[in-house]
């Protein structure tokens, strides 16, 4: 008998749910975290200060403070996203780094206690060097940035990057 190439597609995503902090504060939920919530397709985002817990709710999506929960997968279900960057900004929830922690459930919400440090996340992406830009196009961009931000002044917190 041969060699067989290990395809890493045919093994079991984790049972367990994980609950991830990415660097630029999008939240993304593994199928298990996701079924805790019950799928929900708009969440509202809470915070307990005192206690240093996150949590999520699953909320109508006519909600004001609803967001809305993404397929982060284009291979059919799988992780959930939601983009929550003025919520970790307004939070002092470290982004410095991507986390994962293994959520509870309290009173029908999906809880994550940042009393406890997560587990950093390093991707299995290698990065491309960017070529080059000289001071006054990278000037541009950054002033591009900064009027995208003051047209928005209701803090839309929705984007594209995961």
């Amino acid at each position: 008998m041969g060699f067989e190439v290990f395809d890493k597609r045919m093994t079991p995503l984790a049972k367990a749910p994980s609950v991830t902090i990415q660097k630029r504060g999008v939240i993304s939920l593994n199928k298990a975290a996701h079924d805790l919530i019950e799928n929900a397709e708009t969440v509202e985002l809470l915070y307990d200060r005192e206690r240093r817990v996150m949590a999520l709710r699953a909320a109508d999506d006519s909600s004001p403070h609803a967001y809305a929960v993404r397929n982060g997968s284009r291979r059919g279900p799988g992780q959930a996203i939601v983009s929550a960057t003025a919520f970790t900004a307004h939070y002092g929830i470290d982004t410095t780094a991507t986390r994962r922690w293994k959520p509870f459930v309290e009173d029908g919400m999906l809880c994550v206690d940042f009393t406890t440090e997560g587990t950093v996340i390093t991707g299995n992406r290698t990065k491309t060097a960017a070529p080059a830009q000289d001071a006054e196009t990278a000037e541009a961009a950054e002033d591009i940035d900064h009027v995208t931000v003051q047209e928005d002044p209701a803090g839309d917190d929705t984007t594209d990057d995961f």
